[in-house]
């Protein structure tokens, strides 16, 4: 079946036709790792572990590449204020190096726990500075950018096409800036080379040959991805707060360096809000998988609410959410667990399962299939598990690894206790009850009663 995506620069649904038969490069903008990943940027790494899965359920050999930022971006999109790195450095009494690893490395762990396949190329803008260096170069050798005092900018008037991504109103945004420029000549310019401050020695600069100093935010994007990629690959993707500027830009440097678009697809995953606005950083207050975890949520779960949405719909997260999706998912391990094996898959849902999913990544429609063929009873158990296994090859909530947990066994003199609780309460004897409730509570158990009887659980 054929395998539509929406790209954000046609503003359509495309069918999908790879460069190179049988492949596919897709480079996904990564972290900048000066704090850790909240769940909504986590969120973005789901939509785009879902998409090479799809690719490869459509069997494609994908190349997938995921930059790791660890200089250049600054804390204003307007190119001043501080590098992050920098930044994230004095929050932490470390230095920018130290918080690059302990941050990368967290991301990685971050990964890991939403079952996030690892990229097969994962690179960092310190280790590609030359391929930057020589970006800029060749901007500069068509005379598209131009040197200020504390900088290289590339000059966005060079190209007509400028901000086509965005759909961005340039004359308007000329003639409504609020903001002072400074030296930039046109408000949306920006910066290929920032130079160090001459009373300053930062901790990240390198020589280049327009002075020393450390190299913008977008021109690493551009530079690593042409070179693990080729100057024109397949699909680019990020969030949507990506569209505007980063990859606006990205653009305009691909156009300058190698006259392309640099990817054929561009395509965006959406917000998760708290109060009806994006989940960030700047406030110094967010989520991580690990709060999640800390709370007793199963990041399986949180996976499984994003899947319940479109990758192009915003998500209100709120915890209730969670723990619905945290209930739905139980459900359907449940079903899962209880099927044997050895069958084989049902090709009226498969044919389904393939039409939605390549269908722009519909994992929604996939998800309210999988309900339906849980209360098919024209479908063998053993098929609906062959089934479902080649669903989860793209959903990835890892169904075939999970198994219920096994009760403690419980101590004969706590049972004891609970008994005498309950037989306490029949003879409506409350203090006694309330006693050897308190007793049980003090070794560590509870007693919730049950239309059956009652239930001992481990506090």
């Amino acid at each position: 079946m054929t395998l539509k995506l929406y790209d954000t620069y046609a503003r359509e649904t495309r069918e999908f036709v790879p460069i190179k038969a049988g492949e596919a490069g897709l480079y996904c903008c990564g972290p900048t790792v000066y704090n850790y990943a909240h769940i909504g940027n986590l969120r973005t790494y789901i939509f785009e572990d879902v998409l090479r899965r799809v690719l490869e359920l459509n069997q494609y050999k994908v190349h997938h590449v995921v930059n790791i930022t660890d200089v250049g971006h600054l804390v204003s999109d307007a190119d001043d204020g501080e590098d992050k790195m920098a930044a994230g450095a004095a929050r932490m009494g470390k230095t920018a190096w130290e918080i690059a690893e302990i941050y990368t490395e967290a991301f990685m762990e971050d990964l890991q726990l939403l079952n996030i396949k690892t990229p097969t190329t994962l690179c960092k803008a310190t280790d590609h500075i030359a391929e930057q260096i020589e970006a800029i170069k060749q901007i500069d050798a068509k005379g598209m950018c131009y040197t200020t005092s504390d900088g290289i900018y590339f000059d966005t008037s060079q190209d007509p096409d400028y901000g086509y991504l965005a759909r961005l109103d340039i004359e308007g945004l000329q003639q409504g800036a609020r903001v002072d420029k400074g030296e930039k000549r046109n408000v949306t310019d920006f910066a290929l080379w920032k130079f160090s401050p001459a009373d300053e020695q930062r901790q990240m600069e390198w020589e280049s040959p327009w002075g020393k100093g450390f190299p913008g935010w977008h021109i690493e994007c551009s530079a690593m991805a042409a070179k693990y990629l080729g100057p024109l690959f397949d699909i680019h993707c990020g969030g949507k707060d990506h569209i505007p500027i980063h990859h606006s830009n990205e653009i305009a440097q691909a156009r300058a360096c190698y006259g392309t678009n640099l990817s054929n697809y561009w395509m965006h995953g959406y917000f998760l809000q708290t109060d009806k606005n994006k989940m960030s950083k700047s406030s110094g207050e967010f989520l991580r998988t690990a709060t999640l975890i800390e709370k007793g949520h199963d990041p399986i779960a949180y996976r499984f609410l994003c899947l319940l949405a479109h990758y192009r719909s915003d998500i209100a997260f709120s915890w209730e959410g969670l723990e619905s999706a945290n209930t739905a998912l139980t459900r359907m391990r449940d079903s899962y667990y209880a099927w044997p094996d050895g069958g084989n898959i049902a090709v009226q849902y498969e044919d389904k399962f393939r039409q939605y999913i390549n269908d722009d990544l519909n994992t929604s429609r996939v998800i309210a299939l999988i309900w339906e063929l849980i209360k098919d009873n024209d479908v063998p158990d053993a098929d609906k598990k062959a089934t479902v296994n080649l669903f989860d090859e793209v959903l990835g909530l890892e169904l075939s690894a999970w198994a219920p947990a096994v009760a403690a066994e419980i101590p004969e003199e706590i049972m004891t206790m609970a008994k005498a609780r309950q037989e306490a309460r029949a003879a409506k004897d409350w203090a006694a009850a309330d006693a050897a409730r308190d007793g049980l509570a003090a070794q560590g158990y509870e007693v919730v009663d049950t239309a059956d009887g009652f239930d001992v659980k481990k506090i």
